[in-house]
């Protein structure tokens, strides 16, 4: 007879690999994980969809995680400008447009890592890292945790 403790592999959830990080640069990364900033602003589209690594820029460690859900833009001047919470600003002080197209990657579930997961940052790499599989694997077990 199975002790009433034992649990069997399917009661866990299923968490799918993230294979790619967005690198940020503090302070947003952290305000992202903590789904203080909702938009990305951004100077062109993404086609990426579902959940990602957020990477602090200059860290060299993933440090949570969350889901772009859709992209919004080109975004008119006024709606960069009504939109300063999404974009993690406390007022409406800079509603200059920072790109001459912008647009905002919509971010939701957002979750902060307990601990840092380090990567090996590729030559080259701005805005997306692919995620080797042991990161992966370390990112799936960190979001156990």
């Amino acid at each position: 007879m199975a002790s009433a403790s034992l649990r069997l592999e399917s009661d866990y959830p299923k968490i799918s690999p993230i294979g790619r990080g967005l690198v940020i640069r503090q302070p947003w990364a952290e305000m992202v994980v903590r789904g203080q900033k909702t938009w990305e602003i951004r100077g062109k589209p993404t086609r990426i969809r579902g959940d990602i690594a957020i990477i602090a820029a200059g860290s060299g460690s993933i440090i949570g995680t969350c889901r772009i859900i859709s992209v919004r833009g080109p975004l008119s001047s006024n709606e960069y400008a009504l939109a300063y919470t999404e974009r993690g600003e406390a007022d409406v002080e800079s509603p200059e447009m920072p790109y001459l197209k912008t647009y905002a990657w919509v971010l939701d579930q957002a979750r902060r890592l307990n601990s840092p997961i380090p990567y090996l940052h590729p030559k080259g790499a701005v805005i997306w890292v692919r995620l080797s599989e042991p990161v992966q694997a370390a990112l799936q077990i960190g979001l156990m945790a």
